[in-house]
């Protein structure tokens, strides 16, 4: 039987992708734990660090607090973007879904690819030895103490979140609690406790520059991660009316916390002192409170290192459970375990990886971190992706229904898409030749699409049935 040319559910179930009758992702998750992973995933370590980048680049103090209020807006705009795409297309998948649906079965491979061998798995390995790396400062267990941290969080978080959705998500609510808990301290602290800083502090040194573009380069990677949420839209419910929400809610939750959070270093330490700082939370809690400080500050980033890779390991498993339903030599990708909701094999090829990186970084910490460094090119080039995506799917689905539309079409999209390119430049030029290792990454899973085959697309309004 076809419908349209394309096979229907029961042929593609025959191969193993879906039928009616193979487990399939249910609506499990509610508005909080879809929040939670948003600004859990993106209110990671980068706080407590970027500020003295973005404050090295900054003029003044006016410059570097719009620059914070420039990123949050900046994000909401492509959440907008991806609203559309996660409401009209609701599914498994998110990126990979509308990559594959816009451009075809091999890019949408190559994305799913890069975002499994390295992309994803490298940013849990990286998170779980940030979080290695502190408790090891606060609980020493030897020299390699950092990398038995990072992989024991490794397997503890992906065990929690394989066994079960409820497990995963409620855990995530309450590391995004203890996480913002930890932010709030800070707030309290320093407005509360410490000494503001004197006129001459706010005077940036001499050799800080007044590179804007610079600036939003490091406040917006602060604010990556987002996109995530989507990932789970097929387990949201009423995903297709919420994901809108999700997105905006949480970006601006995440862009108060940051205004705030930085408003607190500029009081405690002035614009000099965060630009010279190379801890700037630690600092700042230590010049309010003494070394005490300090401790709490290596808790709070352990924790937010937690949070953020209990978030990514949750989304990221979704993008090869995706992958394997719709490629039938990797079936077993896509099975769907119906009894504790997860993606189960998925989740342990994930872990298997990030666990390989683990050994590899703890062998070499600053060739792994730089091979993961370099393929932000690669998360950029995708992110413009998706962005065009949009136009392309606009033009080629024009009646399809659209719970969602993005407001100001074009202009919206057009912003989103200028941002994504000018940070792919950005980063290809922070790389320079080191960038070939993202093309080597693409060039591999070009290499590996032509040994797969995958299914038809069932047409968008088989999705979209009331």
């Amino acid at each position: 039987m076809r419908h349209n040319g394309f096979p229907s559910h029961v042929e593609i179930g025959e191969i193993g992708v879906h039928s009616p009758t193979s487990p399939a992702p249910r609506e499990t998750l509610g508005l909080r734990h879809a929040i939670a992973l948003c600004v859990g995933v993106v209110v990671g370590a980068g706080i407590f660090r970027t500020p003295s980048l973005v404050a090295a680049n900054s003029a003044d103090s006016w410059m570097f607090m719009l620059a914070w209020v420039a990123g949050g807006l900046l994000s909401i705009i492509g959440a907008l973007c991806y609203a559309e795409l996660a409401s009209t297309y609701a599914g498994p998948g998110g990126d990979y879904s509308y990559i594959r649906r816009a451009f075809g079965e091999r890019t949408g491979f190559v994305y799913a690819w890069s975002r499994l061998a390295v992309i994803q798995t490298g940013s849990i390995a990286l998170l779980a030895f940030l979080f290695g790396d502190y408790m090891s400062e606060l609980v020493p267990i030897g020299p390699s103490g950092p990398m038995q941290y990072a992989a024991a969080i490794v397997i503890l978080l992906t065990a929690v979140n394989w066994a079960g959705v409820k497990l995963g998500a409620g855990t995530q609510v309450w590391l995004t609690v203890l996480e913002i808990s930890g932010i709030l301290l800070i707030l309290l602290v320093a407005f509360m406790v410490a000494t503001p800083a004197s006129a001459e502090a706010q005077v940036p040194p001499p050799e800080a520059s007044s590179q804007f573009g610079m600036v939003m380069v490091f406040v917006l990677l602060t604010f990556g991660g987002w996109s995530e949420a989507v990932y789970v839209t097929a387990e949201l419910k009423d995903a297709r009316r919420q994901i809108a929400k999700v997105l905006v809610y949480s970006l601006t939750l995440v862009t108060l916390l940051y205004v705030l959070v930085n408003a607190a270093y500029l009081h405690v330490l002035g614009l000099g002192g965060v630009a010279a700082s190379e801890a700037v939370a630690t600092d700042t809690m230590r010049a309010a409170v003494g070394t005490g400080g300090a401790v709490a500050i290596s808790l709070a980033v352990a924790v937010a290192a937690l949070t953020s890779a209990n978030a990514t390991i949750f989304t990221g498993a979704r993008t090869a459970y995706a992958l394997g339903r719709s490629a039938p030599k990797l079936r077993w990708l896509g099975q769907w375990d119906r009894v504790r909701e997860t993606p189960g094999n998925a989740m342990l090829a994930q872990a298997m990886v990030a666990l390989v990186l683990v050994i590899v970084g703890g062998m070499s910490r600053n060739g792994f971190q730089r091979a993961v460094e370099f393929t932000a090119p690669v998360f950029w080039l995708f992110m413009l992706a998706v962005g065009v995506a949009l136009f392309v799917l606009r033009a080629r689905d024009p009646d399809i229904k659209r719970p969602f539309r993005v407001p100001l079409y074009p202009v919206l999209p057009i912003i989103f898409c200028a941002t994504s390119a000018y940070l792919l430049f950005a980063s290809i030029a922070y790389a320079g030749w080191s960038a070939f290792a993202g093309i080597i990454l693409l060039g591999l899973g070009v290499m590996l699409s032509f040994l797969i085959t995958f299914v038809a697309i069932p047409p968008p309004k088989e999705e979209l049935a009331p």
